[in-house]
């Protein structure tokens, strides 16, 4: 008797793009989850709060690349192919100007950057400030990609970021201990940017050849621009200046310690980022469709909410458990903040999905408001620092104000459009 092998159909053809996306955002996730767990383990405590600020770092600036690739998401769906060059000429020419700007202040001040965050050496600081230019390019192909709903391709160059900056890092790390961890961080982060610009989108540099380009309407890009990029300074503030204020108010024990709790903590965050992702472009194209954009919205929100509840529940169950496994037995006495750290970060992602989506359907002052109340955080940490359990009891106070705002603004709106239909 033959026996017909088993077909089992690949999982590309078993899952939808969309959930092939997420599912690859997921391991990238846990990829630079396991690249920060790796370096606390072996780094231990004081010489991981050196690379935790460089990591930090390079999340406070990537409200830039963020910037861009938000902006190039949105006129990717709303441009046609002509327009569409002329636009990616003009973006893609203003991010290489603003990395080149950037990356030569952080080299100017690197030695500033040193003292003030007492890290062992400068060269960290100039090393990354090289990337930024490249950074920002691969922002814009990322936003082309994520406009275009091109999820594969999207998919690829986090991943390629992802494990280049693992492999490279993790192996200098353990076979070059003569080198300061922090300059093989920073020389990891850069290689990551090259890798990251793969695949590259072709009609990006075929745009830089244009002669003749129609009009675009520069004022309207650039009003969206600079709202995107406060709302995403405020954000990246918001989630990062704890670590920040923390290593300045704190010594390197303490501080290595707090970033171990951050990074654990954060996992709702990074999983709500990936629904952001997705949800922009969407609410975007059924905007422009004339759609209702609402159940979207409820269905992200309803994931998030779900997620949150588990993670915290998780972490106020088995705060010790979840310590030892991630970190090992010399961060295990920041254990008891974990779940507080963890409902923090929930609600500022819950409020965070509010916010993307009234900045894709062009409402612009509940993301002005709220970037405003989100800030908060910062005057009650500096204000009130005595210990790490006060830095934060002050973000969860600063983020229940922030969804509470959020809540009241989404409310109001939805009665306001059910009394005009």
């Amino acid at each position: 008797m033959k026996i017909s092998p088993l077909r089992i159909p690949s999982l590309r053809k078993r899952l939808s793009a969309e959930q092939l996306f997420m599912l690859t955002i997921l391991v990238v996730n846990g990829g630079n989850y396991v690249y920060n767990l790796l370096l606390g383990r072996i780094l231990g405590p004081a010489e991981f709060s050196d690379a935790a600020i460089l990591i930090t770092f390079l999340l406070i600036l990537s409200f830039i690349g963020m910037t861009f690739q938000i902006v190039t998401a949105k006129y990717a769906v709303l441009f046609d192919s002509v327009e569409l060059n002329s636009f990616l000429k003009f973006i893609s020419k203003n991010a290489s100007i603003i990395g080149v700007i950037a990356g030569v202040l952080i080299v100017v001040f690197s030695s500033h950057l040193q003292e003030l965050f007492h890290t062992q050496t400068s060269s960290m600081f100039w090393i990354f400030g090289m990337g930024l230019p490249l950074y920002f390019m691969m922002s814009v192909n990322r936003g082309f990609y994520q406009g275009k709903n091109l999820l594969d391709k999207l998919s690829i160059t986090y991943t390629t970021e992802m494990l280049s900056r693992l492999g490279l890092t993790i192996l200098a790390v353990l076979l070059l201990p003569s080198i300061p961890s922090s300059i093989i961080i920073a020389v990891g982060i850069l290689v990551s940017f090259f890798f990251g610009l793969y695949p590259f989108e072709k009609s990006i540099v075929k745009s830089s050849f244009e002669k003749h380009e129609p009009l675009l309407d520069s004022k309207s890009i650039i009003v969206f621009f600079g709202l995107t990029a406060f709302y995403e300074l405020t954000q990246i503030i918001i989630n990062n200046s704890d670590i920040i204020l923390v290593k300045h108010f704190f010594d390197s024990e303490q501080a290595g310690l707090y970033a171990s709790l951050a990074l654990i903590g954060r996992v709702v965050y990074f999983v709500a980022w990936m629904f952001v992702m997705l949800l922009l472009p969407k609410v975007i194209q059924m905007k422009k469709a004339g759609e209702n954009t609402l159940p979207i919205l409820l269905k992200y929100v309803t994931y998030i909410f779900g997620l949150s509840v588990v993670i915290v529940t998780g972490t106020w169950l088995f705060p010790e458990l979840v310590v030892q496994l991630m970190f090992g037995d010399e961060y295990i006495s920041i254990a008891f903040l974990l779940w507080k750290y963890a409902l923090a970060t929930s609600i500022f992602a819950i409020a965070n999905i509010f916010a993307y989506y009234f900045l894709s359907i062009g409402q612009y002052i509940p993301v002005v408001v709220s970037a405003l109340l989100g800030t908060t955080q910062i005057g009650l940490i500096i204000l009130n620092h005595e210990s790490l359990e006060q830095v934060v009891i002050m973000q969860i106070i600063a983020m229940v104000f922030l969804l509470f705002f959020q809540l009241c603004y989404f409310f109001y709106q939805h009665k306001r459009n059910i009394h005009r239909n």
